[in-house]
């Protein structure tokens, strides 16, 4: 560590206060009702969709530093928009003598530690003596403003490599709908579903919380997010497995069966990868093979999953049932002809999947790089020896022990 900087616990340098539930809560913006009311869904994204009066709130300004205290995001750190602070938020304020975005900056290189300890079971929370006692490294004014340089002209290098790589992203959701689509433009025959394909529903609604008796034997029980994860390829793994008591009020569908979502997130295919079970928001369907090609169908299905979803009948979630699966119209150009169609997409759809997981790998890579940074800054190791020697010579350079003294001050005056 540097001679003019200090280490001391963050809940020294700081103050902080928790947000709170307003007791007037309404829809929209009103004389009555003018401050948006910060809750996560406003945090995060900048929705607000509630307002309140501001009687007994705790009130925020733009670029006030809040810290989700509570739920799955605890820990994270960000920026606030004018308002009344939600109950699961907690405003965090750097005593004078501290740089904010260098504080801002310090809480975003907490986020794993606090997130993956909390405290608290049904609803974690953040473990308070976890982030008040965490080190923070106190180094003199100009110094903080200068590592607070250099991380945002680092991140904003990162910002820009990322967009691209999200970019291409997207265009490879494109390229392989277009790809699909290609592949189905011939002139073939079509025949329903239900005349070349047997589609039977899932049996079992059950789920581990509804009777824990059905579980823990030795069939594996696929949930639908399960093969939305698979995205057309082959089921690897389970959620849970039934017993011979669960498996009497289910069916135990056969490895390679193509499994269909038929609810929340429609039009999702998967194969079997091992004998298993699956709820009544899947159906497994087979085609006689003697005229239709699983693979073919997969294919199929993934091409029109749009138009599946868009016909889907919206009631408390939307759906679509049998029935309408049964009607579906289906190409049916010979079997050699599905063979040399399904050959092309694979070639075509490989290479995506070797760009998309190297995509993925540099989005990781990044992520992992502004941890590097964090990591460097708030250790002393961001800045060369030079750069430090330029901050020495501004006009507001004192040692990190006069600044500490004046916070100290500062504290005891409120």
């Amino acid at each position: 560590m540097k001679e003019d900087w200090i280490k001391i616990k963050l809940g020294k340098v700081c103050n902080y206060s928790k947000g709170k539930k307003p007791k007037v809560l309404a829809k929209k913006y009103s004389e009555a009702t003018p401050y948006p009311y910060v809750n996560i869904k406003a945090f995060e994204k900048g929705i607000f969709e509630e307002y309140t009066n501001g009687e007994k709130c705790n009130l925020c300004e733009e670029g006030d530093l809040l810290m989700v205290w509570d739920g799955a995001r605890a820990g994270l750190t960000g920026k606030a928009q004018k308002g009344a602070i939600g109950s699961t938020l907690m405003r965090i304020e750097p005593q004078k003598g501290v740089v904010k975005n260098y504080l801002f900056y310090y809480l975003l290189s907490l986020y794993k530690k606090l997130n993956t300890n909390p405290r608290g079971v049904g609803i974690p929370h953040v473990e308070p003596s976890l982030l008040w006692d965490s080190y923070f490294l106190l180094p003199p004014l100009p110094i903080q403003r200068a590592i607070v340089t250099k991380i945002e002209n680092l991140f904003a290098s990162f910002d820009k490599g990322i967009a691209d790589l999200k970019k291409a992203q997207e265009q490879l959701k494109v390229y392989r709908q277009a790809v699909l689509k290609k592949a189905f433009e011939g002139e073939f025959a079509t025949h329903k579903l239900g005349e070349i394909a047997v589609v039977s529903r899932g049996k079992s609604k059950h789920r581990p919380r509804n009777d824990k008796s059905l579980f823990g034997g030795k069939y594996p029980f696929i949930q639908t997010g399960e093969i939305r994860t698979a995205n057309g390829g082959i089921i690897k793994k389970y959620s849970n497995t039934y017993s011979e008591k669960g498996l009497a009020q289910s069916k135990l569908w056969p490895k390679g069966t193509l499994c269909l979502t038929i609810a929340a997130n429609i039009g999702e295919t998967a194969f079997l990868g091992f004998d298993s079970c699956f709820p009544d928001s899947v159906v497994g369907v087979k085609p006689n093979n003697e005229v239709l090609s699983d693979e073919f169908l997969n294919f199929y299905i993934r091409k029109i999953k749009k138009d599946i979803d868009n016909k889907a009948s919206a009631t408390a979630q939307k759906n679509i049932n049998v029935r309408f699966l049964n009607a579906l119209k289906i190409p049916l150009p010979s079997l050699e002809e599905q063979k040399d169609i399904v050959r092309e997409i694979e070639s075509r759809l490989s290479i995506c999947d070797k760009v998309e997981q190297s995509i993925t790998e540099g989005l990781q890579k990044s992520e992992a790089l502004r941890q590097s940074i964090l990591k460097k800054a708030f250790e002393g190791k961001l800045l060369s020896e030079a750069e430090i020697e330029k901050c020495k010579q501004e006009s507001d350079y004192e040692p990190a022990s006069v600044l500490l003294e004046k916070i100290k001050k500062t504290k005891h005056d409120k």
